[in-house]
């Protein structure tokens, strides 16, 4: 262990999930460690401008839904001049708790915190810019790179962050709109666009994509637009935006293709993200991006120069915190040469939109490519008593198993509380059991959880009856 101060067993650049987990690994193993951060305040864009926020207006949002769905008893209406500031009430509270909390455990593990901005000096040394313009060298046995991402905008969609925004400035604005236009159909997409619809907004979603989420499970996907489109809200899909332009006067103009025009208040362009490395100089480094835009790593996390790894969101996909924290802890023992297992595959995928959307294992559609053909058992919200005593009317539960009706091959939750509820199957799929456990074991009721109860009845159902259709 060296005695320079300015030389470190690891160096980490980026505070959000990836980059915290990766230090506190290193500090626990006894490590000198660094960790790099340009804001004055340490959780990256994760807690900053994206999942915290997002999830503390999701919240809000759901109050609103609940409190309309029962006008009856609160007969309530939100002005047409609400502040977004209203909507997101304790974010600032939520913050700074989250702040503290990472600002302690950093500094009881002995972690050297510096606030700056880093760029390659070369693949083992970093020149660090300080808020008051002076500059150090520091040197790093090995480096992990946790800078995250930022909104990719394409050239025909002038973001000006007052009209026309992105998904790091769409909080940001000051009123509740009337209308807001979302270009795209992954996870950020579909959670601002179900998110403002249940806020009062009237909302249109336009991809290129012929379904929202295509990644997921199809039945889930239907479950979330036909939610979406009877809330109000209106899917384009398989379509093509030529043009976005302000009119200069109260509207977005959205010009398609196929000649459909869309005007909105607001609109918010979510078209995917790009890794973070815009002032890191990765090239004095002998590091560049692939194709996609993203720092290309293999299967230990380390990057194409042998001292240096990646982790999170400037890898890419799942781009989940819960994965990037993972992948944060295995790349610090990479690096540092301690021993760990390989990472395990059964990461859930939460999706926060209205309603919630999670998934772990295998699609219907991935295990039948796989294994040709299987048994699905489904469980509908509205048939389980606590869906019906909680007006989840809109939501489903799905288990995929072979085609003996024994094995879980995947999970699939739709509705609310579906990122909570997928981490039962996931332990099923960890212990390699059977569907058979989820009539075995016995859930409290009224739950949602029962649901997993009627899903394996229905396989079991099927597999009693020689059959292996739903």
């Amino acid at each position: 262990m060296s005695t320079d101060p300015n030389e470190f067993d690891l160096i980490v650049i980026g505070s959000g999930p990836s980059g915290q987990k990766a230090a506190v690994q290193a500090a626990k193993a006894k490590k000198t460690v660094a960790l790099i951060e340009r804001d004055k305040v340490l959780g990256g864009a994760c807690v900053h401008r994206g999942t915290i926020p997002s999830k503390t207006l999701r919240e809000n949002a759901l109050r609103v839904k609940h409190m309309r769905q029962n006008a009856e008893l609160s007969n309530f209406v939100l002005a047409e001049d609400t502040e977004m500031a209203t909507l997101i009430d304790r974010l600032d509270e939520v913050l700074l708790a989250h702040d503290d909390y990472m600002q302690r455990q950093i500094s009881r593990n002995g972690i050297e915190r510096i606030h700056g901005r880093a760029s390659f000096v070369d693949s083992t040394h970093l020149k660090i810019e300080k808020v008051k313009g002076e500059t150090e060298v520091i040197k790093g046995r090995n480096i992990i790179i946790a800078t995250g991402s930022f909104p990719r905008t394409p050239d025909n969609i002038p973001v000006d962050h007052e009209h026309i925004f992105d998904s790091d400035s769409i909080l940001s604005m000051l009123y509740l709109p009337s209308s807001l236009t979302v270009l795209g159909g992954g996870v950020i997409a579909s959670e601002y666009a179900s998110i403002f619809q249940a806020l009062g907004v009237k909302v249109t979603m336009i991809d290129r994509y012929p379904r929202p989420l295509g990644f997921l499970d199809e039945d889930l996907t239907d479950k979330f637009v036909h939610n979406f489109e009877t809330s109000g809200g209106t899917w384009i899909g398989d379509t093509i935006v030529n043009k976005v332009s302000w009119d200069g006067l109260s509207n977005v103009i959205t010009e398609c293709e196929d000649g459909t025009v869309v005007k909105s208040e607001k609109l918010l362009c979510a078209a995917g993200r790009l890794a973070n490395v815009g002032d890191l100089k990765i090239e004095n480094a002998g590091l560049s991006l692939n194709d996609r835009g993203l720092i290309p790593v293999d299967e230990d996390l380390r990057t194409e120069v042998k001292n240096i790894f990646a982790a999170g969101d400037v890898i890419g996909p799942p781009s989940l915190a819960s994965a990037s924290m993972e992948q944060g802890r295995r790349a610090s023992c990479n690096a540092l040469e301690i021993s760990i297992g390989k990472m395990n595959q059964m990461i859930p995928s939460g999706i926060y939109g209205i309603p919630e959307l999670s998934s772990v294992g295998l699609s219907e559609q991935q295990a039948r490519d796989k294994y040709d053909d299987v048994i699905v058992g489904k469980a509908l919200f509205e048939e389980i008593a606590r869906g019906q005593i909680s007006g989840v009317q809109d939501g489903m539960l799905k288990l995929v198993c072979d085609s003996e009706g024994k094995k879980v091959l995947g999970v699939m939750v739709v509705g609310e509380g579906a990122t909570e509820l997928v981490h039962i199957g996931q332990m099923a799929l960890l212990a390699d059991a059977d569907v058979d456990i989820f009539v075995e074991s016995i859930f409290n009721f009224p739950t949602l959880a029962e649901a997993y109860r009627v899903a394996a009845l229905s396989v079991i159902g099927q597999r009693s009856a020689g059959t292996n259709a739903f």
